[in-house]
């Protein structure tokens, strides 16, 4: 399990690295894709089964994110129709999206870029 999560996390880094280095993308565009990429996998069932292969190594990724929110959104909506589609989007997520802003808050307090 160790090894499959270090060998899909690091292939798609990888993957990204190189195409940061080889096209005029930016990483905002690249990050974007690679959540776009996490939702359609989720969308064809496929992401399911890299994280009960890799477990952890498919998780940390932000293609989790694009994950995480379609199955939040799909979920919403058997529940609820349409407006539980959007209800429930961002309940899975949520963590996730404040633990980020909060770890970023406190790292910038305690680092300074260099010029």
């Amino acid at each position: 399990m160790y090894l499959n999560a270090f060998l899909f996390a690091g292939a798609v880094c990888l993957i990204c690295q190189i195409v940061l280095d080889n096209t005029k993308l930016t990483p905002g565009h690249i990050t974007s894709a690679v959540t776009v990429i996490g939702a359609l996998l989720s969308f064809f069932g496929i992401y399911d089964k890299i994280i009960s292969l890799c477990g952890a190594g498919a998780t940390v990724l932000i293609a989790n994110f694009g994950h995480m929110l379609y199955s939040a959104g799909i979920s919403g909506y058997v529940e609820g129709g349409i407006l539980g589609l959007f209800s429930n989007l961002l309940c899975s997520s949520g963590i996730a999206i404040v633990s980020v802003v909060v770890f970023s808050f406190i790292f910038t307090i305690i680092f300074k870029p260099k010029d």
